[in-house]
């Protein structure tokens, strides 16, 4: 059964999807394509990267072209702490941490700065079906 934040977190539209990838292969790029095949409003993030098959890819959260809902995490916990600050900065509260990407101690912090959180739960999958 899906809990109250789950459905909260999933009837958001409008992602950020920070640790894009141009390979295929990594959870990143597999992530953003799902999303944005299932209709989601998907934005991809990645410093190191202009574009991702055509779209456009933004440095961090402060380059998206409007405000998101959700930042969906792809990185190693060591960067996420980065991530949960530019979105600290930014008002975004809510986050949701694909498997591998949190740490207790990530998550912690997310609790001590009051914000929402989901994690051990991968957003693709729980999206539903195409």
């Amino acid at each position: 059964m899906v809990d109250e934040t789950l459905e909260q977190f999933l009837a958001f539209r409008r992602i950020a999807v920070v640790g894009v990838s141009r390979s295929p292969n990594k959870y990143g790029h597999k992530i953003y394509f799902d999303l944005k095949s299932k209709g989601y409003e998907v934005y991809a993030v990645n410093p190191m990267l202009d574009k991702v098959n055509g779209d456009p890819c933004y440095p961090d959260l402060a380059s998206l072209p409007g405000p998101v809902d959700v930042v969906n995490v792809v990185v190693p916990p060591k960067r996420g702490r980065q991530v949960v600050d530019e979105c600290l900065k930014l008002g975004i509260e809510r986050l949701w941490f694909q498997p591998g990407a949190e740490s207790e101690e990530l998550l912690q912090y997310c609790r001590e700065n009051h914000l929402k959180i989901v994690h051990n739960q991968c957003l693709m999958i729980l999206s539903g079906p195409k």
